[in-house]
């Protein structure tokens, strides 16, 4: 038999089951604040960036899937110049067919403020004629500089994600085995001078041109770090007043990168891949009233042989000659008015009543835009 407290503790117990759905359902659909963008995600530090580094070296240790040496003579020549580095003296002259070596150019990039001692990953590609690179070893390499100076020195065992095997003619291959991957196989001998500690000045580079952008970059640092220490130069570069002490400079920049902005709506753009057919187009991205009509005109060409037989005892010989049959069809393109669209999605449905392929809308988008109804800048690419 029930008692006044247990009924009590039901009902509290059944109405806080109650409002913990409520609360649920809410967070269903109740829209979250949008997030600020900071700056540090739309300009970054003059000078403070990575840099590209590249080497030549030789793989090892490969199974008979290596360099064929009589294709690829740098191959031979570079063993060679290696074993007299070791004081093995080759005879000239020999035909070297070793199998298990393939020649690569290895890169990677030296990220800023890289100390001697750090490590760095490589990527390691192959050269020759190479089957597989798996399995094998990076013998050391010096990676230089745009200057020609060595920055770091790479050398460990590869990975390649990928396999394969090949039998009577017949290969079957999984990913790319002729490049590979060696985590943290290089280790920094060199590093690089960055301008964070010189002069009273630090420039931004935003990562678009955009007036607007740099405008409100020069205004969250100036409202936080006080006035006259930001300002605007174009629409891609924002000049900064740096403390005096190194110390604060860290700390300063660790303040002004997490500065949250207000971004104003992209310019209106379509990008189009003549290639691939692709068409992506921003939000912004707006149609006037226009009207447009498409048609496709295909041409077939049927070629048949026609076989000319000379008479018995004329001499003549036998002649092959071909009848091309050649017809022209152009499908009716309707009058399709389109309406003035100011939201992508009217846009998008309007583009798609025309029922054109991505190939042919390419040429649609080019026309509207020299017709003026597109309200929007092509870019090509």
């Amino acid at each position: 038999m029930e008692t006044t407290s247990d009924n009590l503790r039901k009902t509290l117990v059944q109405g806080l089951i109650g409002l913990i759905a409520i609360i649920a359902s809410g967070a269903l659909w109740w829209p979250f604040d949008a997030q600020a963008t900071r700056i540090k995600e739309v300009a970054s530090v003059q000078g403070v960036r990575a840099n590209q580094l590249v080497g030549y070296g030789l793989v090892v240790g490969l199974d008979g899937t290596g360099d064929q040496t009589t294709s690829t003579p740098f191959t031979a020549q570079s063993l060679t110049a290696l074993l007299q580095q070791m004081g093995v003296t080759v005879p000239p002259g020999t035909n070297m067919q070793v199998k298990n070596v393939a020649a690569v150019m290895v890169t990677a990039q030296l990220p800023p403020f890289a100390q001697p001692g750090q490590t760095i990953d490589v990527n390691v590609s192959s050269m020759g004629n190479a089957k597989s690179l798996r399995g094998g070893t990076l013998i050391a390499t010096p990676l230089k500089g745009a200057d020609g100076q060595i920055y770091a020195l790479a050398q460990g065992n590869m990975m390649v994600g990928g396999a394969g095997a090949a039998a009577g003619g017949s290969k079957v291959q999984i990913n790319h085995l002729s490049a590979g991957r060696i985590p943290e196989g290089a280790t920094v001998e060199r590093a690089v001078a960055t301008p964070l500690h010189d002069g009273e000045f630090l420039q931004l580079d935003l990562s678009a041109n955009d007036y607007n952008t740099a405008r409100e970059v020069a205004r969250a640092i100036n409202r936080k770090m006080g006035q006259g220490i930001a300002q605007p130069l174009s629409g891609r570069t924002v000049r900064v007043r740096m403390p005096a002490a190194p110390d604060d400079r860290i700390g300063f920049l660790a303040d002004v990168e997490n500065l949250p902005i207000e971004l104003a709506a992209p310019a209106a753009k379509v990008v189009i891949n003549a290639r691939t057919g692709s068409v992506v187009m921003n939000q912004a991205v707006s149609l006037s009233a226009c009207a447009v009509a498409h048609g496709n005109l295909s041409v077939t060409i049927n070629s048949t042989p026609v076989i000319s037989q000379p008479g018995a005892l004329s001499g003549g010989q036998t002649v092959v000659r071909e009848k091309a049959d050649i017809t022209i069809r152009q499908e009716p393109g309707a009058l399709i008015q389109m309406p003035a669209s100011t939201k992508l999605a009217d846009v998008v449905k309007a583009l798609s009543a025309l029922g054109a392929t991505p190939q042919d809308l390419l040429a649609i988008l080019q026309a509207m835009k020299s017709a003026g109804a597109l309200n929007a800048e092509i870019e090509v690419i």
